[in-house]
């Protein structure tokens, strides 16, 4: 039941980027195509469960046991880099179409802050499950950052298609571009603000 909760929650009610505004800048940057956005969705899902799983067992296994909780930030980013990079070199070899076509976001997303952001929760907040609290054993987080980037990913392609659907639309001039771009993320947000009542 637990695990059920946290993927729900983590989906619909805490998404990533409709509710805690995080990964904001590859989310209006790469959704003016649905094929980009699905592209950038699977890789940003990748590396966070992946960043997720290795930070928590860096942070439970090294950091905490010498006493190092101080470098958690630092060393988390150096991991996130390496594996973006790791990323990087597969998709290049793999598809090359779609490498080209996430340009500069693909690196960008060492600086996305929602892979950053969900590897620092799992290791920092506590949970609240049936109304006990607890911090996140190694199965739980996996599936707290798997669920979490599946979020990210729903709300990009679903914003993709929005926005494919409006370049077709007369819209105002006034509003043409990222005004109604943010003006749809912005009704995105209130919608999945009505999963609010669910848990």
């Amino acid at each position: 039941m637990e695990y059920f909760l946290i993927i729900i929650s983590s989906i619909f009610v805490n998404n990533i980027l409709l509710s805690q505004f995080l990964g904001i800048c590859p989310f209006l940057g790469v959704s003016n195509k649905l094929s980009t956005a699905t592209g950038m969705s699977g890789a940003v899902c990748f590396v966070i469960t992946l960043a997720t799983v290795v930070t928590y067992l860096v942070n439970q296994y090294l950091l905490l046991p010498f006493g190092l909780g101080f470098l958690q930030t630092i060393a988390f980013i150096l991991i996130i880099a390496a594996l973006v990079q790791m990323v990087e070199i597969v998709l290049k070899k793999i598809s090359p179409s779609l490498y080209q076509a996430l340009g500069i976001f693909l690196p960008l997303i060492t600086t996305n802050c929602a892979v950053l952001g969900v590897a620092i929760t799992v290791v920092t907040k506590e949970f609240t499950f049936g109304g006990e609290s607890h911090m996140l054993n190694l199965a739980e987080a996996t599936v707290y950052a798997l669920a979490t980037s599946l979020g990210y990913g729903l709300a990009m392609i679903l914003f993709a298609g929005l926005r494919e659907h409006l370049a077709m639309n007369d819209v105002p001039k006034a509003f043409k571009g990222l005004p109604i771009a943010l003006i749809t993320v912005s009704i995105m947000a209130m919608a999945f603000l009505g999963f609010t009542g669910i848990i």
